[in-house]
């Protein structure tokens, strides 16, 4: 099964400001992945090429790191999972930048079977709250708050 997923919010901030928030992944200072929530994003060394880590049972490398541009990291778990995903900082003209995150992978064996009823529906509901704290680190305010599905809640409920 392949997979194309993205996530994106126009921000009214520079590109450079955006992309500040991707340099902080996975920091101390990390305004962007919503670990409050989630499992945290951790890597074994800073950000940067080579740095291998993930969050809870996703595992991956960072391929490319352009800073306050771009990140991209290569799955390397759960198996079944081959691709990247990455977050990207993108002009949109006026003082506005996209911040999107894009996923595009193969999903092979199990993971085939896992990504649509497991896997997808949580990364969904991560990727609209880290969206929603660059939102709120951006302009103080988050004007549409995702909400977790009952699909994803009962999911969440499980895996603990």
């Amino acid at each position: 099964m392949d997979v194309h997923n993205v996530h994106e919010r126009l921000l009214p901030v520079t590109e450079r400001e955006a992309g500040a928030l991707i340099d902080g992944l996975a920091s101390d200072d990390d305004r962007l992945w919503p670990h409050e929530s989630w499992p945290p994003m951790a890597f074994d060394q800073p950000l940067g090429p080579g740095a291998a880590g993930g969050h809870g049972p996703v595992r991956y490398s960072v391929a490319a790191y352009v800073p306050a541009t771009r990140v991209r990291f290569t799955f390397t778990g759960p198996r079944g999972f081959h691709g990247f995903h990455e977050y990207a900082a993108l002009p949109a003209g006026g003082g506005h930048t996209v911040l999107r995150h894009t996923l595009s992978m193969a999903a092979r064996g199990p993971a085939g079977l896992t990504w649509p009823l497991f896997w997808r529906p949580l990364h969904d509901a991560c990727l609209e709250d880290s969206l929603d704290r660059a939102e709120l680190a951006c302009t103080g305010v988050v004007a549409r708050p995702a909400r977790w599905s009952r699909y994803v809640r009962l999911l969440r409920a499980l895996a603990r």
